[in-house]
């Protein structure tokens, strides 16, 4: 069998890779630059990645390819997200979930181009990205089979250590350190070791993309994000660039350190760590647009509808027919999403200090309180009747009926 392997260079899918060869098959190593290395596209990215690509070649693998993906991934997965504010349970920016449908993109386009007979991924038959890697595939090319052999014969790290040291996979693993890392440049994800216990307060050592309190410098930094039409750039930077930069910066101050027990999409909770300086910043930016630009009921049925998007991200639906339909919602909204957004980052934090934007609905002559106020106040109290005559007819009818029973 000719199988595309999802291939990170980590321990799971080296042993996969491993397993496979030893059974006979044919593998493909695919391995995506998603920015994942340290946040930034710099040259330490290029040759860790290289480094993969030897490594599956060294294994035994029939090819290995290495694929920047970095703008495709921010055009048409994080801009997107971003558009709907998307954070799952109010805190998660959705790195590692948005990253999935567009692996499972390339895992396909990878398999139609060498003909293979399947893909295969690393994920485990607890977590979520199964659901979300699979689920793609199948509204992709329903002719393709998607592999999942850490679902079929689950492995215990210790019993992957070992195998890997039997059959000479090198691996970087180790008992002290058992974090499992997921990266790319909308976020870093963190879990496994002492992780698992919600009690446990994360060790610095499991964080790499944000400085500790000690660390952070003391005076505060402000950065100014413009958008047009929705689209961010910082200082003429945009893109995937924009992004790394961002994840660079705003990780100096502390910004998108994330720890929380969420729930998964099988229904057990899992305590996960996050890193997501960029997306963290960017969306708190977006948002603060939103509030001057878009209309009240604009703004109310596009919260709700940004908790949906954000949910079906993570429950692997980015095929939904639903998601798409909320895209559509989003651009006519980013028409108007123009203007300039002022962000403080201290101290972990990243605050809004200032917008402004030429479809702004605020208009201070009206929302003042002092000279050259233009609201006409007396109109208010014909208002105020008018709004409130549902409730106090209903009052009336409420008494009449509450004195008809007492009569009774």
């Amino acid at each position: 069998m000719k199988i595309v392997l999802a291939y990170s260079g980590g321990l799971d899918t080296s042993v996969l890779l491993k397993r496979y060869l030893l059974a006979g098959h044919e593998v493909i190593a695919m391995t995506l630059d998603l920015g994942e290395s340290d946040g930034t596209a710099g040259s330490g990215a290029a040759n860790a990645l290289d480094a993969v690509k030897q490594k599956a070649l060294a294994l035994g693998a029939a090819d290995a390819l290495v694929i920047d993906v970095k703008e495709r991934f921010i055009a048409e997965y994080a801009q997107p997200a971003l558009h709907a504010n998307a954070l799952y349970e109010g805190v998660y920016p959705l790195s590692a979930a948005l990253s999935r449908p567009l692996i499972a993109a390339m895992l396909v386009e990878t398999a139609q181009r060498y003909a293979a007979d399947a893909v295969a991924h690393g994920c485990t038959g607890k977590g979520n990205d199964q659901v979300r890697i699979e689920v793609a595939v199948r509204a992709l090319d329903p002719g393709i089979k998607a592999l999942a052999p850490l679902r079929e014969e689950p492995l215990s790290r210790p019993d992957a250590i070992a195998f890997a040291e039997q059959h000479g996979v090198p691996i970087s693993h180790s008992q002290a350190k058992p974090y499992s890392i997921d990266a790319n440049l909308w976020g870093r994800s963190i879990e496994a070791g002492v992780l698992e216990d919600p009690w446990v307060e994360p060790p610095e050592d499991a964080y790499a993309w944000t400085a500790s309190i000690e660390r952070r410098p003391a005076q505060p930094e402000e950065l100014t994000i413009d958008f047009n039409a929705g689209v961010p750039t910082l200082n003429g930077l945009q893109g995937a660039r924009l992004v790394a930069e961002l994840n660079r910066v705003a990780g100096i101050h502390g910004v998108g350190r994330i720890d929380m027990v969420e729930d998964r999409v099988i229904g057990v909770k899992s305590r996960e760590v996050y890193e997501c300086p960029a997306s963290i910043t960017l969306i708190t930016a977006h948002k603060a647009l939103e509030r001057i630009v878009l209309t009240r009921d604009e703004h109310r049925c596009k919260a709700f509808l940004d908790q949906r998007y954000g949910e079906l991200i993570y429950d692997g639906l980015w095929p939904s027919p639903l998601r798409t339909a909320i895209d559509g919602f989003n651009a006519a909204c980013a028409r108007r999403m123009t203007g300039s957004i002022r962000v403080r980052l201290h101290q972990g934090t990243a605050t809004v200090v200032g917008s402004r934007s030429p479809f702004a609905l605020y208009d201070e002559k009206l929302a003042t309180y002092g000279l050259g106020d233009s609201f006409k106040h007396q109109a208010a109290g014909g208002f105020i009747e008018l709004w409130g005559l549902p409730y106090e007819l209903g009052a009336r009818v409420e008494r009449q009926a509450l004195a008809s029973v007492s009569r009774g």
